[in-house]
């Protein structure tokens, strides 16, 4: 191809790049065809150079990229920069403007949790009704004292069961949170369910003797696990609410507007979910590490998570 057949094909696009470095705000494409745009910059200057054309549009094509390079990264880091600003401040003030709705969640799951924890201790068989018989023989086997590593099977690797932990709360959290297009009763479910589970497994480890082992797996990780739960909670909560209670807006745009807050709560959850899976599966398991060193850090994340919810981000406006 001649140069200015070259330069007739790309010359629209290389304005439009030019236009977009300029004026972002002004710019004629969406900011999200950035990179597949710049990537095609790259592609025409390592064209040109290879066929040798004039060095004046090899210059051109080679300005376009370095600018395209110092603006695609400078987004970057800027996008970077609001995760961290959320996940620092605007989640737990969002957790905080959405309080009524994360304490029914809280209620709803915790309820049943600690209920079920008291009740099993005088009354075991009553597991029986929750759990399968083959449920209880697996939470036996992997709560053993006896076991190298709590919580897993001999075969299993920390990496493998952080796989598996990651792929297990994405599940919970997505059913607990989509529930509440339901107009909330799935959400409330799932709260409910879970917490019925839990505590079961709880309750009934704590009465056969497997307290040390048990309590020093879980306690790591309980934190941004269950206080994920309840946030997923309640984010389909606000999702039913639309629904249930649309106000004067019709029911699709209340949806609509109720998305937002919830789906930049489960962003946090989502966080959450993440660190509590890399806890269970690199620290939960360990046996040589003592029983109440493992309860002090477990004691100390929920003091730390609490504290962030109610403090971090103070003065600032949830979006």
């Amino acid at each position: 191809m001649r140069q200015h057949q070259f330069e007739t094909a790309h010359a629209t696009e290389w304005q439009e790049f030019e236009a977009f470095l300029e004026n972002p705000e002004k710019s004629p494409f969406a900011a999200e065809e950035m990179p597949s745009r710049y990537r095609r910059i790259c592609q025409t200057l390592a064209l040109a150079a290879d066929r040798q054309y004039s060095p004046e549009l090899v210059d051109r094509l080679n300005r376009l990229a370095l600018r395209g390079h110092h603006a695609l990264y400078r987004n970057r880091r800027r996008q970077s920069q609001r995760v961290l600003e959320y996940l620092l401040a605007g989640f737990p003030a969002l957790v905080r403007a959405e309080w009524r709705l994360v304490a029914a969640a809280a209620l709803l799951f915790f309820g049943p949790l600690l209920c079920l924890i008291a009740v099993l201790q005088s009354y075991p068989e009553f597991a029986h009704y929750i759990l399968e018989p083959g449920q209880i023989a697996s939470f036996h086997e992997m709560y053993d004292p006896a076991n190298r590593r709590l919580g897993t099977r001999g075969a299993d690797s920390s990496l493998m069961m952080f796989g598996f932990y990651i792929w297990n709360n994405i599940c919970i959290g997505f059913q607990t949170f989509a529930g509440g297009l339901l107009f909330g009763v799935g959400s409330i479910w799932f709260l409910g369910a879970n917490g019925v589970i839990i505590g079961a497994v709880a309750g009934y480890l704590t009465h056969v003797g497997y307290t040390q082992t048990f309590w020093s797996f879980v306690a790591g990780h309980s934190s941004p696990e269950l206080l994920a739960i309840v946030i997923s909670g309640a984010a389909g909560l606000r999702l039913g609410m639309a629904l249930i209670a649309p106000g004067n807006m019709s029911r699709r745009a209340a949806l609509v507007a109720a998305a937002k807050p919830a789906v930049r709560l489960m962003y946090g959850a989502a966080v959450m979910f993440l660190a509590a899976a890399f806890v269970e599966a690199f620290w939960s398991p360990l046996t040589e590490v003592d029983f109440q060193i493992k309860i002090i850090v477990g004691i100390s994340g929920w003091a730390i998570f609490l504290l962030y919810f109610l403090l971090a981000g103070r003065g600032r406006a949830a979006s």
